[in-house]
């Protein structure tokens, strides 16, 4: 059963698709642009789990570290702050901690693929069931994203997908969902030459390619960054405020990330599908 909603915010009657921003252009969006983890794809839900623990590790080590309690909260804060950019620049942020702590940082590429190692082998049954049939696909995606995905590319939207994970693990895991065909060849994701890929840099690219207007670009994404910048470039932005580990509940910090960010709508899942296309696409 779907918790209740909360009576002081404005949903559309009868889904919990929260309205933020109604003064949006509808109805032009002619290409679609999703973040991966967390608003399409579960399979590296509780990844910081893994990132944390492992980054406390390394800064309890250092010369001057508090003590592992006070570091956790730390660790949390700068982690989740970070979410939405290149896995890099969570790790670039580690090395700055424990320089500020007396201790020699790594590279920050050490960390980051300490941390893919240990990410890889957490997810390893589940894109191992995935790919020999065991797992169900469904299972291990935001609600709805199928029909979504097949909804939009009906209405002839192009679609895209660019995502702050390694595009090498990304290709992979849209594979393993089944989902690849929606958007290949347009996947971008993380390289080690993080200077020249950002989220950011492929929005301006498609907006100068394709001369996109305001309103014909449609984002949809869990994290601050891809809110940001579709906003920031005339787009139409879906914060997807999802419930990672049960796919049920409205994640409350997430939600209060995207609003900031500038999110025109406020969606846990894709489960009010007929509504939520209705309301991009009636002008």
């Amino acid at each position: 059963m779907l918790p209740a909603l909360p009576a002081d915010r404005n949903f559309i009657p009868g889904t919990r698709i929260e309205i933020i921003h109604r003064d949006i252009p509808k109805g032009i969006a002619r290409v679609g642009l999703f973040d991966f983890d967390g608003t399409l794809s579960l399979i590296r839900e509780g990844w910081p789990e893994v990132m944390i623990p492992m980054m406390v590790d390394y800064l309890a080590q250092a010369p001057r570290a508090e003590p592992r309690d006070v570091l956790k909260y730390k660790v949390e804060e700068f982690v989740m702050k970070l979410n939405g950019k290149q896995t890099i620049y969570q790790m670039i942020q580690l090395a700055d901690e424990i320089r500020a702590r007396g201790g020699e940082p790594l590279d920050p590429l050490a960390y980051k693929h300490d941390y893919h190692e240990r990410l890889l082998k957490r997810i390893a049954g589940r894109t191992g069931g995935l790919r020999d049939g065991t797992v169900d696909p469904e299972t291990l995606t935001v609600p709805g994203s199928l029909p979504l995905l097949e909804r939009l590319a009906g209405r002839g939207l192009d679609l895209y997908l660019a995502s702050g994970t390694d595009v090498v693990y990304v290709r992979n895991e849209l594979s393993a969902l089944r989902l690849d065909h929606f958007f290949e060849p347009r996947v971008y994701g993380a390289i080690d030459d993080y200077k020249n890929f950002s989220k950011k840099m492929v929005i301006e690219k498609l907006v100068g390619e394709l001369k996109l207007k305001p309103g014909e670009l449609l984002g949809f994404g869990d994290g601050y960054v891809e809110i940001q910048e579709v906003k920031r470039a005339g787009g139409i932005a879906v914060g997807v405020a999802s419930d990672e580990k049960d796919r049920v509940a409205i994640n409350d910090w997430k939600r209060t990330r995207l609003i900031d960010a500038g999110a025109d709508l406020i969606v846990p899942d894709y489960r009010d599908l007929d509504a939520l296309v209705n309301y991009l696409f009636t002008r």
